[in-house]
């Protein structure tokens, strides 16, 4: 069951923004704030605050961005043909190339925090600076 509601709150996001985005597009820049508060806010709403696609709590999730690039693929090469598809293969590429490295730097960020939080349990008093850790602790 929660495979059909995940389904169906990624179509629902899906259409609705490859039906609309163009025509808010026209408005500029405030298109773009039209766009963000008349249909991401409450896709957004729908299937993460109201929990339609059942995530976790602690897990990131970039689905909705996922479900529309598909639908915007798949929409595309429907009315175009595969040429329309082979046109954004490059895109395709570059966006999971940059994917690969934003979770390469999430990381190492992750595990640059947990080895500060680990030298700051090791310190003898809160508050210390960075040369009186590495004089006291040292580096591991």
């Amino acid at each position: 069951m929660k495979f059909l509601r995940s389904m169906v709150g990624y179509m629902i996001a899906g259409v609705i923004v490859m039906s609309v985005w163009n025509e808010l597009g026209s408005f500029g820049i405030f298109g773009g704030y039209l766009a963000a508060g008349i249909i991401i806010g409450p896709m957004w709403f729908m299937n993460h605050y109201v929990n339609l696609t059942g995530n976790e709590d602690d897990a990131a999730f970039v689905d909705m961005g996922l479900a529309i690039g598909v639908c915007g693929i798949a929409r595309d090469s429907f009315m175009q043909g595969a040429s329309a598809f082979t046109a954004s293969l490059p895109t395709i590429v570059l966006v999971i190339l940059g994917a690969a490295i934003g979770g390469v730097v999430a990381a190492a960020f992750e595990k640059s925090v947990a080895k500060e939080e680990l030298r700051e349990e090791k310190a003898p008093e809160p508050g210390m600076t960075e040369k009186e850790l590495d004089r006291l602790v040292g580096e591991d």
